[in-house]
């Protein structure tokens, strides 16, 4: 005996109608959610930037400090600190004697231009400080 199937014909104005109205629903969706979703993006690689800015001024304070510490020069200092980050505001601490420390304060102004988010997040005025022994 050969069982055959039959599937119910889906009834006139029923599902086929309602599917035919359905049809375009996920790329309207899409539409109105891909702005958010772009908007997003460019929000998290404009904080990944200030990051990195961050992470400069830390680098450069570093660097600032230890020419510090080597030269009695405080220009020596400034000059190492702009070479790893042109544009940074150095201020180096009074140098005291052998064996004491010595403290270098970085800053600079971290411009947030990315397209879309730029104008919503605040240029952040960065700063670092590193201090380290006076050697001979």
């Amino acid at each position: 005996m050969t069982a055959s199937r039959r599937f119910p014909r889906p009834r006139r104005g029923g599902t086929a109608r309602r599917a035919g109205r359905e049809r375009g629903q996920a790329t309207v969706e899409f539409a109105f959610v891909l702005p958010l979703i772009v908007l997003a993006a460019l929000a998290v690689i404009q904080v990944g930037l200030v990051v990195r800015d961050q992470m400069g001024v830390v680098h450069a304070a570093r660097e600032a400090v230890r020419a510090a510490s080597v030269d009695r020069d405080p220009g020596a200092a400034a000059r190492a600190a702009r070479r790893s980050l042109p544009g940074a505001t150095v201020d180096v601490g009074a140098r005291p004697s052998l064996g004491g420390e010595i403290t270098v304060t970085v800053e600079y102004h971290s411009v947030t231009s990315l397209p879309l988010v730029g104008v919503l997040f605040p240029d952040p005025d960065l700063h670092a400080s590193a201090t380290m022994r006076v050697e001979r």
